[in-house]
């Protein structure tokens, strides 16, 4: 567990001095004069850890923003735990309960590929701390109708569905046969069968699919065959961006020309700092459930500002982990607003699961309906993705694809043998 010095807006007040204010405060979740004491779940250590290293700026820098722009409840002033999932599923559940059993944290932000690990905890046990965080996990708290303490922040989805996005997008694209390759996690297997079976509903035939893959593995040269022995002419890849990789550098070593290559996740500036992976990733779209910085609107602008100013980031554009952090962040700061600076977390929470119009400052092309559990499939609120294509040391935004929308396809479930 790590502890990470309180964000203020200015000087204590003489009455939070006593109250411990510069180490985040004595009193606990129960205690609403202080600071509001954050934890973050993350990987901090193990194989997710370089995909997760910006989680804590993300966060730290929405909450300076919103200090600096006088937010309602800015004078509170925020403390933030960090707590490290260890890349497994039973350190995310270790890592949930010292949050709320020995940190007693107000609220916990969970940025995380094991948070399902926790996921029966945090509905349960910790049913009175609100969970505020990317639900890409794939963990099925997320859509339990008992559970009313989970928000999912970014990607609530819910993977037994699937949506016509996807299908619809390559079909524009002139694609004809859908290849999958996935990680071997439940959100990311669902994900990839998810994608095929929209393709099939677009008039796509299903080619090569591989939704086991090790996570974090670089050895695809199998897997490259394959897509090549299918005739597959478009790609989806829930994998992470070191498997991503190196599937872009074996299929075109292996003189594959794929119409599209969409990854989950990849967008950000890491990959611009990279150049051997800028040479392997030419061509190759990055989806978001957030609008790219490249789409240049007053949100997006704002965001990369903040970036640049609060995160230290060179370039504004966040990597996928500090884009995570932030919308989290953002969404608990919009629940304070919404219930009061001094509210308690039942009234935060009770406030949030009727609230139908956070956009995460416009950033989403839609609201984000709390009143119902795991509303989209695919992407983020409306079965929206963004999907941006690197070229040069650029991502471009795809017209196809600012936003790609769709809708729920009616009777079809989505189960991953």
């Amino acid at each position: 567990m790590r502890r990470v010095g309180a964000l203020t807006a200015g000087a204590c007040a003489a009455m939070l001095v006593l109250a411990g204010c510069g180490s985040g405060g004595s009193g606990g979740a129960s205690d609403t004069s202080g600071p509001v004491k954050v934890g973050v779940l993350t990987a901090l250590s193990g194989a997710a850890a370089s995909n997760y290293a910006d989680t804590e700026s993300g966060v730290k820098a929405r909450i300076a923003a919103y200090e600096a722009d006088g937010g309602k409840c800015a004078k509170r002033g925020f403390d933030v735990v960090m707590a490290d999932d260890q890349s497994s599923p039973q350190g995310a559940l270790t890592a949930a309960q010292r949050l709320v059993q020995q940190d007693h944290v107000y609220a916990v932000l969970p940025v995380s590929t094991y948070f399902f690990g926790a996921g029966q905890y945090a509905g349960t046990q910790a049913s009175g701390t609100p969970f505020l965080g990317g639900a890409f996990d794939g963990g099925e708290q997320w859509l339990n109708p008992k559970y009313d303490n989970l928000f999912a922040a970014m990607s609530g989805t819910d993977y037994d569905k699937t949506a016509t996005t996807l299908g619809a997008y390559w079909k524009k694209l002139g694609g004809t046969k859908v290849a999958v390759v996935a990680a071997n996690t439940p959100s990311a297997s669902k994900a990839a069968e998810g994608a095929a079976l929209s393709a099939e509903h677009a008039g796509l035939a299903r080619g090569y699919v591989n939704e086991r893959l090790t996570y974090g593995s670089s050895d695809v040269g199998s897997i490259v065959l394959g897509i090549k022995k299918s005739g597959a002419d478009v790609l989806y890849a829930p994998v992470s961006p070191d498997t991503a990789f190196a599937l872009a550098t074996g299929l075109r070593r292996a003189g594959v020309t794929m119409k599209s290559v969409l990854l989950a996740t990849g967008y950000g500036a890491d990959l611009l700092k990279s150049p051997p992976t800028l040479k392997v990733a030419q061509g190759v779209g990055f989806m978001t459930s957030y609008s790219p910085v490249e789409k240049n609107t007053a949100a997006t602008r704002a965001w990369s500002a903040a970036l640049k100013k609060y995160a230290k980031s060179k370039s504004g554009i966040p990597s996928f982990s500090q884009a995570v952090g932030w919308i989290s962040a953002d969404l608990l700061l919009h629940g304070l607003d919404k219930a009061g600076c001094t509210a308690s977390q039942e009234q935060l929470m009770a406030e949030l699961r009727t609230d139908k119009g956070w956009t995460a400052g416009g950033l989403f092309p839609k609201a984000a309906d709390f009143t119902d559990k795991g509303t989209y499939s695919v992407g983020g609120p409306g079965d929206c993705t963004f999907v941006s294509i690197l070229k040069g040391k650029k991502f471009v935004p795809d017209p196809e694809g600012s936003p790609a929308c769709g809708t729920q396809i009616a009777g079809v479930k989505v189960s991953v043998k």
